[in-house]
């Protein structure tokens, strides 16, 4: 995770705080935007923490992520211009697909990490850019 190497291990992203610089609250519902052609190789993951037991966020929704993989919960869907949305939120905004939400409980405070596998240079380079993670209501 540390080395530099194109198409080589990992690397994480890690978000602590919103686009308004605001620690992300369980009870409101926030979306990010990876851009099209997400530079993982193998596969991408988003997954939620607990701010106080650094575990994965428990919530009903049994696996607190989203990604490009469809197992254990379904892979999330690019967009028709290839993006990807994902929204964070206690209930599933009516336009989001089921993969591409991730289910968050009131009052209590996350934390995301981004997950890329196999990562492209484009992540290295940073011609690739995830978009600010943005409150939407």
């Amino acid at each position: 995770m540390i080395m530099r190497l194109p198409m080589v291990g990992s690397q994480y992203l890690m978000g602590f705080l919103d686009s308004d610089k605001n620690p992300y609250d369980g009870g409101k519902t926030y979306k990010g935007v990876l851009p099209p052609d997400i530079p993982a190789a193998k596969f991408w993951s988003f997954t939620l923490y607990d701010n106080q037991t650094r575990s994965m966020l428990h919530t009903p929704q049994r696996y607190p992520r989203a990604g490009s993989q469809t197992y254990p919960s379904p892979a999330a869907v690019a967009n028709s211009d290839g993006s990807t949305t994902i929204y964070f939120g206690p209930s599933k905004p009516a336009d989001a697909k089921g993969g591409n939400w991730i289910q968050t409980m009131p009052g209590k405070g996350w934390f995301m990490l981004l997950r890329l596998y196999s990562p492209k240079p484009s992540f290295f380079d940073k011609t690739w850019r995830p978009s600010e993670v943005e409150l939407v209501k």
